[in-house]
């Protein structure tokens, strides 16, 4: 490993709690080195509980040909399939291993059980299958697609409670964060299931403890991508759902407890989703992943969750609204310290949504392999806000991880205008502040640094690939035929680059991103 590698390493390293040290180096001892399985048990005699979708999973595969489709990539495996199929990188195993087409609005209760066979069959070669995440996210589809088709049968069940007993045993504190959680809404699903007081105890201890650290006051989760919120945000309304639809179990308070955390969620959720519907595209967050968030709003209203909207605050987000525009701004920190694994370098960027149509936008992710593509995609050049020489804000590395990172050291806000600062260059001597000023028809955004580059500051608007070729005429870059244009102060040049612009994991479109030089200060107005 090489002094620069090292160098990023020690600076990630001295974000991470000790209890992920342990657990990392604890789980690496027991699991590989000394091989250790968990003892085969039959679950107890348990009620079938009920169960009714509240909102289906994306449809991802076809019974005729044996083909699935995850991540806009599709295969089919004829007569066997391989639930290890390494291809297309590990997500698209991992996907394989959910099960979430058990719960897509189109497969028959045949299907289901003889893919649910077939993978038992086969559970002495399983690889990532095996891994807590995957348990997780199979044991709540297995649960749905048994107890709404009402399927009694002792072999899927035994396998479906070792699975829980492996999980418990194997729970993510090395990683935390959305992991963590999502073993928490698994065992809860579990211990339901197979009512098991056991799982039951510690999916209410974890669900307790990781929502009131994960989910910040005003309702986000603290990984601050919108796909995730959405994500994480629908199986907690899931355990709502499977405690209301099974009451007949358990009465304590930790229903008004996840309901509370929704409420919460549902209310940031509506700050920040676009009038189209859409969500901004910040950090991990990409396209036919995540329930979109009106089918989230109306499964809230639904089971009963109350609607109360609290202010964007500690996310660091904040939404602006005019009759012409919505304009999505970040102000804040990238996230948690010790789980920035879905950060950018996007400290300052910006969306912009006119009439309901994105003009400005993040360039959001196509892949989560460990390659060139996902670094460039978590750069700051990948977002709109600056860059100076070859400098990271935040030096985000190693597919999922962040050394060194830049933090908010002031936030102004008043009546259309923020201001904040960041340190991010702060080992150089800079100082980078950014200031939005808005009107109904006109945005302003002030960047100055505390002292001059050369001119080697520079600053990215990435465009929508609905936007054609923006024009440079008489110092404006003119947008469209529609008189929204932008100009600027303070440069010493423009370009305008094509660039790939996400459109889904494994999808792009080429679209145009205007890049800006200047010294020390930079002018930008909208004008729409």
């Amino acid at each position: 490993m090489d002094i620069n590698k090292l160098k990023l390493l020690a600076h990630t390293l001295k974000y991470v709690k000790a209890k992920q040290v342990f657990f990392r180096l604890y789980y690496f001892l027991k699991n590989r080195l000394l091989k250790y399985s968990a003892k085969k048990r039959s679950p107890s005699n348990f009620n079938p509980i009920s169960w009714k979708n509240g909102i289906y999973n994306y449809t991802s595969f076809n019974s005729k040909e044996l083909t699935f489709k995850f991540l806009n990539i599709s295969h089919s495996f004829n007569d066997k399939i391989d639930w290890n199929y390494q291809k297309y990188g590990k997500l698209w195993t991992y996907n394989l291993n959910y099960f979430d087409f058990l719960n897509q609005e189109s497969i028959s209760k045949e299907d289901g059980i003889s893919l649910i066979e077939d993978y038992i069959k086969n559970k002495d070669i399983l690889l990532d299958g095996k891994e807590p995440y995957p348990i997780s996210l199979r044991g709540i589809n297995w649960i749905k697609f048994l107890s709404k088709n009402k399927i009694s049968n002792s072999d899927i069940d035994t396998t479906l409670y070792n699975d829980f007993i492996v999980l418990s045993d194997n729970l993510e504190y090395h990683l935390l964060g959305n992991h963590l959680l999502e073993n928490a809404f698994s065992l809860l699903f579990g211990a339901y299931y197979f009512q098991d007081e056991l799982l039951y105890v510690k999916s209410k201890e974890l669900l307790q403890k990781e929502l009131d650290e994960q989910i910040l006051n005003d309702g986000a989760h603290f990984e601050l991508s919108p796909m995730y919120h959405q994500i994480l945000f629908s199986r907690l309304l899931d355990c709502i759902h499977l405690i209301k639809l099974n009451d007949f179990w358990k009465s304590d308070n930790l229903l008004m407890f996840l309901i509370s955390k929704a409420s919460l969620m549902n209310s940031w959720l509506q700050n920040t989703t676009y009038q189209n519907g859409d969500i901004p595209m910040v950090n991990d967050s990409t396209y036919n992943i995540a329930p979109f968030s009106n089918k989230l709003f109306s499964f809230t209203k639904k089971i009963g969750v109350p609607n109360v909207l609290q202010p964007l605050s500690d996310s660091g987000y904040r939404k602006i609204h005019s009759k012409k525009y919505e304009l999505f701004v970040d102000v804040g920190n990238i996230g948690p310290d010790y789980q920035p694994g879905h950060a950018h370098s996007d400290t300052f960027s910006f969306e912009l949504q006119v009439k309901k149509s994105p003009l400005f936008v993040d360039t959001g992710i196509t892949t989560y392999e460990k390659n060139v593509k996902r670094q460039n995609e978590r750069e700051t050049a990948s977002h709109n806000t600056v860059k100076i020489n070859d400098w990271e804000q935040s030096e985000v590395w190693g597919g999922f991880r962040v050394a060194r990172r830049a933090k908010i050291t002031s936030l102004i806000e008043k009546d259309f205008y923020i201001s904040a600062k960041h340190n991010g260059y702060k080992k150089k001597g800079l100082v980078h502040e950014r200031i939005f000023k808005w009107s109904d028809d006109k945005i302003k955004i002030l960047d100055t640094l505390n002292k001059a580059t050369n001119d080697n500051a520079r600053a990215y608007f990435h465009l929508h690939s609905s936007i054609d070729k923006p024009i440079i005429k008489n110092e404006k870059v003119i947008l469209n035929d529609k008189g929204i244009f932008i100009s600027f102060s303070g440069y010493s040049n423009i370009k305008i680059v094509p660039y790939e612009l996400s459109h889904g994991f494994n999808i792009t479109k080429t679209a145009f991103k205007i890049v800006v030089d200047f010294d020390f200060t930079l002018t930008t107005r909208i004008q729409l």
